[in-house]
């Protein structure tokens, strides 16, 4: 069976369906069906989309510690940020002291790897 509204067609399925608890207008989004039977997510997809998403701070970030816009090893000067990477000196990535720390380009990723550095990097590692 099918309704016409001012807002479009709705199908009879949709009658059963929560509304979205924030916005209090659209239908509930489908989470999952397992069984047969339909469970619902608590928002719409419209206040879903609009949620922040969780990013997580490493332990450097935790301490104050920022990456910088120049390469420790070659000078090299950033663009962007993401060509920048935290480095521990001393490969305990527990240890943030801001003399642990060291801000390194990509290109200087390759010559950390191959000379026999012991640092480790800060941003792929689980550190807690």
């Amino acid at each position: 069976m099918v309704i016409k509204t001012f807002e479009g067609v709705i199908n009879t399925y949709m009658l059963s369906r929560p509304m979205c608890k924030e916005c209090n207008r659209h239908f509930c989004a489908v989470n999952y069906i397992r069984e047969g039977v339909r469970h619902y997510r608590s928002l719409c997809d419209h206040c879903g989309k609009k949620k922040k998403k969780f990013r997580r701070l490493y332990s450097w970030e935790k301490a104050g510690y920022q990456k910088k816009s120049v390469c420790d090893v070659c000078g090299f000067n950033c663009v962007y940020p993401t060509q920048m990477l935290v480095y521990h000196v001393d490969g305990n990535l527990t240890n943030v002291n801001f003399t642990n720390l060291r801000t390194i380009c990509l290109n200087c990723v390759e010559v950390v790897k191959r000379k026999d550095f012991k640092w480790k990097r800060g941003d792929l590692q689980v550190d807690y």
